[in-house]
């Protein structure tokens, strides 16, 4: 009887200090939202991230009766805003909005402030972006694919092609193409696509290697030229663009994608409930008909498959930054 007694309380013990550490999470996600939720996005104003974040933040923030704020944190290809948010506390009150680029930086980086899977916990893929051949017609003196592959190889190294930073997607799908074409194209890094697009349509640089969440309208308004998409199937919004698969570069298929994370250790209701809230956002007509417009594809897959998404980023990115040889410090 006293082993039963002392197995007893000790058993009560244990079950109260699981209650008592589990108590603060709990009123967090029951005091949840705050008044004022923030989007740490790690590129500058006005790149793909943007495109979607925004208008997906402010239909979430009215679904919660709350303001979410969109916090540009841009640098070294998205690696600086997603070390700071790494950082904060999680509570619920900030959120990380990053990409594809963040699967990249693990391989190419020599050392990182943060793990993408220890520092973050998933919550959904907002949107998946082809990647396409932009070129300026006023640089590049032509209007086929074929007519760019062959100018590209009579000009070793004199093309060049702008990415929002180094080891973004843009970067290493340039790389990537690179690699598949044996061609010699020149890498020009900025502080995000933002400033990348800028330049490009100003005429400072020849090409990118872009997602269409921001060549898209370039490309509608005539400024740039799409030579090609990376998807297995032409794109129902630019029927005349090719495949990589139809001028002769099947390995090429690249897409730029957005996501969110929590911070991790934020409590799991909070998670549910976000990840819910954005369900609810996508399925609304005027968020379907941006990211149309974007040529997107609707993301909210579940935390669990996004997280399987990421896991296999970060392998193939790891391999291709070791063909391409990229390395950054």
């Amino acid at each position: 009887m006293t082993f039963t007694s002392t197995t007893s309380r000790r058993r009560a013990l244990k079950l109260g200090l699981a209650a008592s550490l589990a108590a603060p999470a709990i009123a967090r996600a029951q005091a949840w939202p705050p008044q004022t939720i923030t989007w740490i996005n790690p590129f500058p104003a006005g790149g793909g991230t943007d495109t979607f974040a925004r208008p997906l933040a402010a239909q979430v923030g009215e679904q919660l009766g709350c303001q979410i704020i969109i916090d540009n944190k841009g640098g070294a290809g998205g690696t600086v805003g997603a070390s700071q948010a790494a950082k904060m506390k999680p509570d619920g009150s900030v959120f990380f909005v990053g990409a594809i680029h963040h699967t990249i930086a693990p391989s190419i980086y020599k050392s990182l402030d943060y793990d993408l899977e220890k520092n973050f916990e998933p919550i959904t893929m907002i949107a998946l972006v082809p990647q396409v051949i932009s070129i300026n017609p006023t640089r590049v003196p032509v209007k086929t694919y074929a007519e760019f592959l062959a100018y590209v190889k009579a000009n070793p190294g004199k093309v060049n092609y702008a990415s929002p930073g180094p080891g973004t997607a843009h970067h290493l799908a340039g790389e990537l193409y690179k690699l598949e074409t044996k061609t010699e194209i020149t890498h020009v890094p900025y502080r995000g696509a933002g400033p990348a697009m800028q330049d490009l349509l100003a005429g400072n640089v020849d090409m990118m290697f872009d997602g269409m969440g921001t060549s898209a309208q370039q490309i509608k308004a005539g400024r740039l030229i799409g030579l090609a998409v990376a998807t297995p199937k032409r794109l129902d919004e630019f029927p005349d663009i090719p495949t990589s698969a139809e001028v002769g570069v099947p390995n090429w298929i690249v897409s730029t994608w957005y996501g969110l994370w929590a911070i991790k250790g934020t409590p799991k209701p909070i998670v549910d409930r976000m990840y819910a809230e954005i369900v609810k956002a996508m399925a609304q007509p005027k968020m379907l008909a941006i990211w149309k417009e974007q040529t997107a594809q609707m993301g909210g897959e579940s935390p669990e498959v996004f997280a399987k998404r990421i896991r296999a980023e970060i392998d193939k990115w790891q391999k291709v930054s070791a063909a391409a040889g990229v390395k950054l410090d």
